[in-house]
């Protein structure tokens, strides 16, 4: 074992990527990623190391398991993020490898002594948070799009912006067309982890601002510049409130289902006839197609899309729930499904406090309509058909005194508040 560990010692290897982004900036680092030059696959399978890469040699450690990856170059070989053919020899260097990186924070290195190798000036664009691309170069990889709008999201909390002239290349592959050559799967990949941030209204503003979300998400693109009446929304345009709305989403959960429903839960105005503006009457059940349309495409999950549907047909029902009938309550209750899915509930009663509050001036709200529709589930939840099995009773006799019994529960907390 020692001899094993000697021979891998003696590999020129550096750490590499986030990890040496992420330890300058004192961000949280989650994993460590280490470059390997002057070596080949042969060398690294005789040390022990398992090669885990498909599309170019990337290795486990014998023992810590940490990624190593032989250092590379790619050249442009046809269309998308996956058009590459790969070069992974002894005789690439350092220089070589990082030049082939997205963002200049992303194109440094530290080497086993500690020193930091910084060819491309990454750490003066950490100093003056820039998100900025290393090469022209950048404009070969459609899905760098996405992914500099993630990192802008996650380093917006420490003042990163994207730089103009990355700004500008990735413009120029939103208008190329390469846009569609990512699968949905790999779309939906890199929105759920950004949703996932801190910030992921910003990924939403940096895909608009260089036309991405136009050509990944025109649902919610077309939004921006759709007026709502200023009594219910001071700042009118129903882009700008859906950005507000997932920002307070994001103040209450975690939960990237729940965020991702506030996002999509006005994409039915979008619809509207510009006769009928600013009202938007059926909106609601509107957008479940659009819905629908958006997580066939990028092959959402359907737990994300059944939050998202239900939040869209009946967040309305939430704001008014003082006023609805208790039939209604109920309604909304068997639609949501709240006797097989108890959290179900929660999450949509999140969503819809978000959308209440997601608007100018109403940031700190109360919003009642939570406790109360809390209070008429869990009464309703408490009557069973048990119950009136004991009583004697049968088939639909059971079913509709489950439905008497619960509308009578609904109307007993009505009274009180």
């Amino acid at each position: 074992m020692k001899q094993t560990q000697l021979q891998i010692s003696d590999l020129d290897t550096y750490l590499v990527g986030g990890a040496v982004r992420d330890s300058l900036l004192g961000h949280p680092v989650k994993d460590k990623d280490y470059l390997v030059v002057g070596a080949d696959v042969e060398r690294m399978l005789s040390l022990g190391f398992t090669q885990v890469g498909k599309d170019f040699p990337v290795f486990l450690h014998p023992e810590s398991k940490d990624e190593y990856a032989l250092a590379r170059t790619e050249k442009k070989a046809g269309q998308g993020y996956a058009g590459f053919t790969c070069y992974a020899e002894p005789d690439v260097t350092l220089e070589q490898d990082l030049l082939r990186r997205d963002l200049t924070i992303n194109a440094m290195a530290i080497a086993k002594d500690g020193s930091l190798l910084d060819p491309y000036d990454g750490q003066a664009d950490l100093d003056n948070r820039l998100l900025r691309h290393v090469s022209p170069a950048f404009v070969e990889d459609p899905l760098r799009v996405l992914r500099v709008a993630r990192f802008a999201a996650r380093y917006h909390q420490y003042g990163f912006v994207v730089a103009e002239e990355t700004l500008s290349l990735m413009t120029q592959l939103s208008q190329s067309g390469e846009l569609n050559t990512l699968s949905g799967e790999r779309v939906w990949q890199e929105m759920v982890r950004a949703l996932a941030e801190p910030n992921p209204e910003i990924f939403i503003e940096v895909l608009r601002a260089c036309g991405a979300l136009a050509a990944l998400l025109p649902e919610l693109d077309k939004l921006w510049g759709i007026p709502n009446p200023a009594q219910w929304h001071p700042e009118i345009d129903s882009g700008v409130h859906t950005l507000m709305v997932l920002k307070q989403a994001v103040i209450y959960t975690k939960d990237t289902k729940i965020r991702f429903a506030t996002l999509m839960h006005d994409v039915g105005k979008g619809l509207t006839p510009e006769n009928e503006w600013p009202s938007h009457r059926g909106h609601e059940k509107a957008g479940i197609a659009l819905i629908d349309n958006v997580c066939e495409r990028l092959r959402i999950p359907n737990d994300y899309r059944k939050l998202a549907r239900l939040v869209s047909e009946f967040h309305l029902h939430a704001h008014r729930a003082f006023e609805l009938k208790p039939v209604t309550i109920l309604k909304v209750f068997n639609a949501l499904d709240i006797w097989r899915n108890p959290d179900m509930l929660d999450a949509f009663v999140i969503s819809c406090q978000a959308d209440f509050t997601g608007r100018t001036g109403s940031e700190q709200s109360p919003y009642p309509q939570a406790d109360y529709l809390m209070q008429c589930a869990k009464a309703c939840s408490s009557i069973s058909a048990r119950h009136f099995v004991e009583r004697g009773l049968q088939g639909a006799q059971i079913k509709q005194a489950i439905i008497e019994n619960r509308i009578a529960a609904i109307d007993e907390i009505k009274k009180a508040v």
